[in-house]
């Protein structure tokens, strides 16, 4: 993994001590410069001066910003966390209504209106979204600030809700399809049947027996597209001016910033990971067959 880091970010076009001094730079000074930043040496002795440093939890320094990566990440990495999370937390409020709604009105005009409006959502980019709701609803209406971060814990929820909502819809699109199929299928069950027969209200047996084993394979799902959350807040950061290691990461790669984009890389793979094993622990807690397995 991180030869693949290490090699791929080095197979962008360009130079990064071209793109820092910018195109007026005398040829000298270009070669000084990667002198100075080490890519005047061999990839393999490249390669080995990032791992040790790695294994020293040294991610280097920003060859633009002359920071150190890991206290640019550590300050802008609780915003894209809390931007992902924010969203997760809107995907599931909208589709796991929704898609009950439309599993208990199957075949129906509500049916075919959610599938439908979800279906549009599948297909439109991240960017474009963004760019309508800031459009509409953050210049023109102005109910929502247009960029930012604010201060205080309210303040995020308020700034964030636009770039939220942009990720947030993304993602439902994908649960509620699934979540609906999954009702669809849990609602023959025998056991939901016989839950039916024992005079059970129908408001408890789809919360305690539908819902509950229908939201085995969504959780898995919504584990599984934690990456492309994570992908989408990169650009989502970028349309609404927000200050994390989405933007950051946009920034290195025009600046050829190698430093920034191996570490942010790095983090962003142990996040994925980290995520996935959450889904796993979640996903026994739902599923006893799991546990025992």
């Amino acid at each position: 993994m991180l030869i693949l880091v290490f090699l791929l970010v080095r197979l962008l076009p360009g130079d990064p001590a071209s793109a820092i001094l910018g195109d007026r730079a005398t040829p000298e000074i270009v070669e000084r410069t990667r002198r100075e930043l080490g890519l005047d040496k061999p990839l393999p002795v490249q390669f080995g001066i990032f791992v040790q440093h790695l294994l020293r939890g040294d991610l280097g320094e920003s060859s633009s910003l002359k920071v150190p990566v890991l206290r640019l990440i550590v300050e802008r990495l609780p915003i894209t966390l809390f931007l992902s999370v924010y969203a997760a937390i809107i995907a599931v409020l909208l589709a796991v209504p929704l898609a009950v709604l439309a599993a208990v009105r199957r075949n129906t005009w509500v049916d075919s209106l959610i599938r439908g409006v979800f279906q549009v959502a599948l297909s439109l980019p991240v960017f474009y979204v963004a760019l309508q709701l800031l459009t509409l609803l953050g210049a023109k209406l102005g109910w929502f600030p247009i960029g930012g971060y604010g201060e205080t814990f309210r303040d995020h929820l308020y700034h964030l809700f636009l770039p939220a909502l942009t990720l947030g819809f993304n993602l439902a699109a994908i649960l509620v399809r699934t979540l609906r199929n999954s009702i669809l299928e849990v609602l023959t069950a025998e056991y939901v049947e016989f839950a039916r027969s024992k005079g059970l209200q129908s408001r408890v047996v789809m919360l305690r027996h539908v819902l509950r084993n229908a939201l085995i394979s969504t959780v898995t799902l919504l584990g599984l597209n934690i990456g492309a959350l994570i992908g989408g807040a990169v650009i989502t950061e970028s349309v609404f001016a927000i200050p994390g290691v989405g933007r950051l990461m946009i920034d290195a790669i025009f600046g050829r910033d190698y430093p920034v984009i191996q570490g942010l890389t790095l983090v962003f793979a142990v996040l994925v990971s980290l995520v996935f094993l959450m889904t796993d622990l979640i996903h026994a807690r739902l599923d006893p067959r799991v546990q025992h397995a």
